[in-house]
């Protein structure tokens, strides 16, 4: 049995039901009690710059991001800056996602693999947390869908022209979106070896390919100048292996439920090198350079959803001959009992508190603060971004370290003057307001710059008020002794 929707003679394509259920699941809670963190904020101040200042920007740092600064810039001028406007792209793309999965679960294993595949996609914890992420993730997960999707097509006898080219430029977008993207050609390497595609169809998926990789091969080069831009991502650890080991754990469960075989395709020859390949591949460059984040990997869940589908229409199969009737219950009762299960963390993901800090909340912290005349300094300095992102609240301050604002130095965060021209700036103050990370997040200080900013405060000013909010500070200091 299977389900069935009728709209008149025509029934609703399955694939509508899983891509509205992720768009409830986006929209829901999307503005996040009107907060915005660190790594959204970035968007939001490039976002609202003219074209050429972005491009002034990537030529120096973040090119890695640029098409989706672009983008954001496009839309930002078109409906405003706004929450809804920064994370609704991401609300979109996993929907389209989730559309994309149901297909090919329905075309390899059936309507309730398809299904079960499109709707469980939406509950993943790391999916609920980037499907409302002002950042590109969510857009390279619709264009892994996009371009799995069209690979199954070709696999399915239907590899026309059209559809090589639209894998191509599937392929090519996600890895303009960010080139980490790109091993998700591995994983369709290994199904393309699993099925014993033919040579036919290996020769239009190499040259596809490397069309793809030659157009993302000038940012991929360009961008490893800017490779201090992940510095701060920590070496692999075995404690960073654990998330990684138990989803393939539960991938491999499900691959095995559908009885795999070489020489077909199955859901299990897309779903399971779709969710470990890029997962290995990561973790085998971060033993050379640090790079492991489960962001970058996002698109492979693409890959566990599908294969829980496929565990879930198993089950419906084995139960429907002595259950006839109860077995349809079982992915409803299963999307239950999982949203149920999930909740909490789903509540979580949807408050403030579930990302590192707010950079809105603090700034209205300043706004109350703030008396004329006060200059405000950043430890470290891109703790600025509260200032870009909500430029009115800092009116009347004096950036007093900044030497060059990001705009016209073509950064995020502004160039800052040496350390003796800040302390001289400093102790030209009476009252310094001071924004940095609330004492839960902060980190020591390195830099020279935020030694000199930390150690003048400590000498010569006092504190008189202090508020800490979602993970940033605002600190008040009135000068007590004169150098």
């Amino acid at each position: 049995m299977t389900p069935h929707i009728a709209a008149g003679r025509r029934p609703l394509p399955i694939w509508l039901i899983p891509l509205l259920w992720t768009l409830a699941l986006g929209m829901w809670g999307l503005s996040r009690q009107h907060s915005l963190w660190r790594d959204e904020a970035a968007t939001w101040q490039v976002a609202q710059r003219p074209t050429l200042e972005i491009w002034h920007m990537l030529a120096q740092v973040d090119a890695v991001h640029g098409l989706y600064y672009l983008l954001m810039h496009g839309l930002f001028e078109t409906f405003g800056p706004g929450t809804t406007t920064l994370r609704l792209p991401s609300v979109l793309a996993m929907a389209v996602a989730a559309a994309c999965v149901t297909v090919i679960g329905q075309r390899l294993a059936g309507t309730w693999a398809g299904l079960g595949a499109g709707l469980s996609l939406g509950l993943l914890p790391a999916v609920q947390f980037y499907l409302q992420e002002g950042r590109p993730y969510a857009l390279v997960t619709a264009g892994a869908a996009i371009s799995t999707l069209l690979l199954v097509t070709v696999l399915k006898g239907r590899g026309r022209t059209a559809q090589w080219t639209a894998y191509a430029s599937a392929v090519l977008l996600c890895g303009l979106l960010n080139w980490l993207a790109l091993m998700i050609l591995p994983a369709h390497a290994a199904t393309l070896i699993w099925t014993r595609a033919p040579r036919e169809v290996w020769t239009r998926w190499t040259a596809a390919s490397a069309a793809a990789t030659a157009g993302a091969l000038p940012l991929i080069l360009f961008t490893r100048s800017q490779a201090n831009q992940v510095s701060w991502i920590p070496p692999l650890t075995w404690h960073m292996m654990i998330g990684p080991a138990v989803l393939l754990a539960i991938g491999g469960l499900g691959a095995l439920l559908d009885r795999p075989r070489t020489g077909r395709l199955s859901a299990a020859a897309v779903g399971l090198p779709l969710l470990a390949l890029p997962q290995l591949i990561l973790i085998g460059i971060s033993l050379v350079q640090p790079l492991f984040l489960d962001r970058y990997v996002l698109f492979s869940l693409l890959g566990l959803a599908l294969l829980i589908g496929t565990a879930l229409s198993t089950a419906v199969r084995a139960a429907t001959p002595r259950f006839p009737r109860t077995s349809p219950w079982i992915l409803p009762v299963a999307v239950v009992v999982a949203m149920a299960a999930l909740l909490p963390q789903a509540l979580a993901k949807r408050s403030p508190a579930s990302r590192v800090d707010d950079v809105f909340a603090v700034a209205t912290d300043v706004r109350r603060l703030k008396e004329p005349g006060d200059a405000v300094l950043f430890v470290p300095a891109a703790r600025r971004d509260t200032k870009l992102v909500s430029p009115r609240t800092f009116s009347g301050l004096r950036d007093i370290a900044l030497a060059e604002s990001p705009e016209k130095s073509g950064t995020l965060k502004g160039v800052e003057a040496g350390p003796a021209r800040i302390r001289t700036a400093m102790l030209a103050q009476r009252r310094i307001l001071l924004v940095t990370d609330a004492a839960t997040v902060a980190r020591p200080a390195s830099a020279q710059r935020e030694q000199t900013k930390t150690s003048v405060l400590e000498k010569y000013f006092s504190a008189v008020a202090d508020e800490q909010v979602r993970g940033r500070r605002v600190t008040v200091y009135v000068r007590i002794e004169s150098p």
